[in-house]
């Protein structure tokens, strides 16, 4: 399997980060420290924030999940999928209510950059619990029109790769087991990602 190394500067990671947190203020109404532009402006204007990655921002409030949306393919630049991916995981996650201005303060949040998506052969449920890699891989399982995914980082709460692919399956609307059958397709991606603390 070919694996796509990304690799961003930290710099230019934590201002992506804060840009995220920029984007929301401003759709809260709130201002965002002078003083920090100067310095976000400068990380991205580096080469590197242009690039075209799938990006997915997540959320998250005393370590629960607060909203988490993304693109899977390298549709856009990586700033604008940040600022567009800040938007709908704040507001338009149809799992939570819109962010609130009270939630701010206690809110983290991550970024991640990730690799094109590649197809994963296999042969039967047992290959495909072989060859998936928990904590690097990220899964898009398909059947028909129905598709879900789980970045890499889920791995750290569903750590049994059984587990995960029946947990994605729900996710996707099917049944937990469905992961089992041959009708199922496997994509697969890693993630570079950076996050700040509340």
């Amino acid at each position: 399997m070919t694996e796509a190394t990304i690799f961003f500067p930290s710099t230019v990671g934590q201002a992506l980060v804060l840009l995220a947190r920029k984007t929301i203020m401003e759709n809260l109404g709130l201002p965002f420290p002078g003083k920090e532009n100067d310095a976000l402006a400068k990380a991205l204007a580096m080469p590197a924030a242009e690039e075209r990655h799938g990006v997915f921002v997540t959320l998250t409030i005393d370590n629960q999940l607060r909203g988490c949306i993304g693109t899977l393919s390298a549709e856009e630049s990586v700033l604008n999928g940040v600022r567009g991916n800040a938007v709908n995981a704040a507001f338009r996650d149809p799992r939570f209510p819109p962010l609130s201005r009270a939630e701010l303060d206690r809110l983290a949040i991550e970024v991640s950059i990730l690799s094109e998506p590649q197809a994963l052969p296999y042969s039967g449920a047992a290959d495909l619990l072989a060859r998936l890699r928990p904590g690097v891989d990220g899964v898009i399982l398909s059947v028909g029109y129905r598709s879900a995914t789980f970045l890499p980082q889920v791995w750290s709460q569903l750590p049994e790769t059984a587990d995960f692919l029946s947990h994605l399956c729900l996710k996707a609307g099917l049944a937990r087991d469905t992961w089992r059958s041959s009708a199922v397709t496997v994509m697969t991606y890693q993630v570079q990602h950076f996050s700040d603390s509340a």
